[in-house]
């Protein structure tokens, strides 16, 4: 090879080195260049967008959830358990998720319970939301068939939260008392409504981290505390409750009877120990029962008292020095008043005061009302407490009705003394034979068990009658609950029984008081030589000819009051039964 040629090879290699330098600098300005541009964005998003960056992170990721709390159970004087709440799951779901695999949503639907097109038409309606209520409060059985569905279709966008449902353990026994709450755990009715707010709860609040299927990873913090509900104690006596409402319900079918109220009180203290009506309700479940059978009787309804008031006119003459027990009143024939007429059942001749309570006289009553003013008879059914509300903090309390005696006529006056032209509730009638019964004091009736100890719990006390004057009209009562009276059926071996029975007829609007229906009533108290308990019965429009009240009202009495008796060890007062009981049962 020339010389020359080999010089023209050796200089080829030099023409291409600038165009080599120059790709590397091309190369190292790019580099350079994406550099910068990367380290500007870093910077960007780590100092400038940072806050930004992390909030939008936790979004997707940290989340707040809320800290169950249970409401405040309610029990009974002794503790035992009326209301409480428990434990149960909730199903939720996001409808974007659940939309993208539609053929997992009819058995998702049949294991909730519900109808899969339902169900189908509230996704589709919600698709672009991220949480929806599938169903709450859900059973252990749709719970577990929940779980299965998720693992057989790998469902994603079902989970399940813990909320609380109210129980109540004696069912319709106490069920108009107790009322019941909402979905929301929010009182709607009866103790549950009027005490709400000392009952409700306060969920808590906590920060989790949540994966992509939504589960919870790790708790990061508890943002607020729950606050549990308070609990409350009732004045009520879980035995003598069931008891009261077992012998009510069976006198009710018994008389074919359209309902019936009974209210039991503590003498002492003005505490109500049993409170039960008829029909009744299940609170368990919001499908038992209208609101017609939801109302609580004994503060809601009222009733012309009848007879029951003759005790409290006789008290007033009293009072004033008109009568004596021995007094004696003319009942032959009728007694005019007015253009009206009054009768009795019977011609009973000549009675005693005692006499006109034992056999029930209308006609003696209305003279011994006659011999004071329509402001005496008034003022002392006004202090009874007739005509205002007991405000024992029961929803819908009526006040019943006494009208001002500026309005009475001449023949009203006469009616109020055997109860008519008055209503009352089955709780006001028992409330104030509690006054007869505590010596003359009425004490306040509530449904709260009180406390001596406590300031609260001190009670007040209003003298309506003298002590001589309530003790002389309970011994006259007691001639009710003899042979002789209208009350023999209420009469308890071994005890003093006071009472006094009562037939009031129905009042049906345009029909007034021709409609044949009544209302038998019995009230009355024991030991009547120092009361302890006081009990008021009614029973609404019995069928068949025994309608009267010492034949359906007393018998429910009787048996009540028995067993009340007992379960507070109250000790006999009659000593001549309580031997002829002592020798019966040590005879062989």
């Amino acid at each position: 090879m020339s010389t020359r040629n080999r010089r023209v090879r050796r200089s080829e290699p030099r023409r291409a080195r600038p165009n080599l330098l120059l790709r590397r600098r091309l190369l190292v300005g790019v580099l350079s260049s994406a550099f910068v541009i990367l380290s500007a964005a870093v910077f960007y998003r780590q100092i400038i967008e940072t806050d930004y960056l992390r909030s939008e992170g936790e979004r997707r990721y940290l989340r707040v959830g809320e800290i169950a709390a249970r409401r405040g159970m309610i029990t009974d004087r002794n503790g035992e358990p009326l209301a409480v709440s428990t434990p149960v799951e909730t199903v939720w779901g996001e409808p974007r998720k659940l939309v993208q695999n539609p053929e997992a949503i009819p058995p998702l639907a049949v294991a909730l319970g519900l109808q899969p097109k339902a169900l189908q038409e509230r996704l589709a309606a919600t698709s672009e939301r991220g949480f929806l209520y599938l169903k709450r409060r859900v059973s252990f059985e749709e719970a577990r068939a929940v779980r299965q569905v998720v693992a057989d279709h790998h469902l994603d966008g079902v989970d399940f939260e813990t909320e609380y449902r109210r129980f109540y353990p004696g069912v319709e026994v106490f069920g108009h008392v107790l009322g019941f709450t909402n979905i929301d755990d929010r009182g709607q009715e009866g103790i549950e409504l009027t005490y709400d707010s000392w009952l409700k709860s306060e969920p808590g609040l906590r920060r989790v981290i949540r994966d992509g299927r939504q589960q919870i990873v790790q708790e990061i913090e508890q943002v607020r505390a729950p606050r549990q509900g308070a609990d409350l104690a009732l004045s009520l006596d879980r035995r003598l409750q069931f008891l009261a409402y077992r012998e009510l319900k069976a006198a009710v079918a018994e008389h074919k009877a359209a309902g019936g109220t009974l209210v039991a009180l503590d003498v002492e203290t003005g505490e109500i120990l049993a409170m039960v009506n008829q029909p009744g309700y299940n609170p368990n479940s919001r499908r038992d029962g209208s609101s017609e059978r939801r109302r609580n009787r004994a503060v809601t309804d009222v009733m012309e008292p009848g007879s029951t008031v003759k005790p409290f006119v006789v008290a007033a003459a009293l009072e004033r020095g008109l009568v004596k027990p021995t007094t004696v009143i003319a009942t032959r024939g009728s007694l005019a008043v007015g253009r009206d007429t009054v009768k009795d059942v019977h011609n009973y001749g000549s009675l005693s005061v005692t006499g006109v309570i034992t056999k029930s006289s209308n006609i003696g009553v209305v003279k011994i009302a006659q011999m004071m003013s329509y402001g005496d008879l008034w003022g002392l059914y006004d202090q009874l407490g007739f005509g205002h509300a007991t405000d024992v903090g029961v929803p819908g309390e009526s006040r019943g009705v006494l009208r001002h005696y500026s309005k009475w006529r001449v023949f009203e006056h006469a009616t109020q003394a055997f109860g008519y032209g008055l209503s009352v509730t089955a709780l006001q009638l028992a409330q104030a034979y509690g006054v007869l019964a505590a010596d003359g004091v009425k004490r306040p009736a509530t449904l709260l068990k009180r406390d001596p100890a406590s300031p609260a719990g001190a009670l007040e006390e209003t003298r309506v009658l003298s002590a001589d004057t309530a003790r002389k009209v309970r011994a006259m009562m007691e001639t009710v609950v003899s042979d002789q009276g209208t009350a023999k059926r209420a009469a308890i071996t071994g005890y003093r029984v006071a009472g006094k029975t009562g037939t009031a007829k129905k009042s049906e609007g345009r029909a007034g008081y021709g409609g044949g229906k009544y209302q038998a009533v019995f009230a009355g108290f024991a030991p009547a030589g120092s009361p302890r308990l006081a009990i008021a019965v009614m029973i609404d429009e019995p069928k068949g000819k025994a309608y009267y009240g010492g034949l359906v009202a007393a018998p429910v009495f009787q048996k009540v009051m028995e067993g009340a008796l007992r379960l507070f060890n109250v000790p006999p007062d009659d000593p001549q039964a309580s031997m002829l009981l002592a020798r019966r049962e040590v005879k062989p």
